[in-house]
């Protein structure tokens, strides 16, 4: 599948790239392989072959939440280094986008 400029330059909008023409003919080139590639791996036979996530057997190792109630004095030593508070909270700018 080659892609042609106009969809390339589309794409790179899309990705919020701003590239020069050297840039689209190059990495152009480099998509237009990849999606080729694609189409290959769209020919092979799957069937019977069971879909998979990951074939390691690894489980997930992240230990489980546990909620510790702190005193006062380490509530104190954890909100003494912060910038700004209001009360017992870390005051923040507010972050819109």
């Amino acid at each position: 599948m080659n892609l042609s400029k106009d969809e390339i330059q589309h794409i790179a909008k899309l990705a919020r790239l701003e590239l020069t023409g050297e840039e689209l003919e190059k990495y152009g080139g480099q998509l237009s392989a990849v999606l080729n590639y694609i189409d290959q791996l769209k020919e092979v036979d799957v069937k019977g072959v069971e879909p998979t996530a990951q074939i390691t057997g690894q489980e997930n190792v992240l230990r489980g939440d546990e909620i510790k109630n702190w005193d006062e004095k380490e509530i104190e030593a954890a909100l003494a280094d912060a910038p700004e508070r209001e009360g017992r909270f870390i005051k923040v700018k507010r972050v819109i986008e």
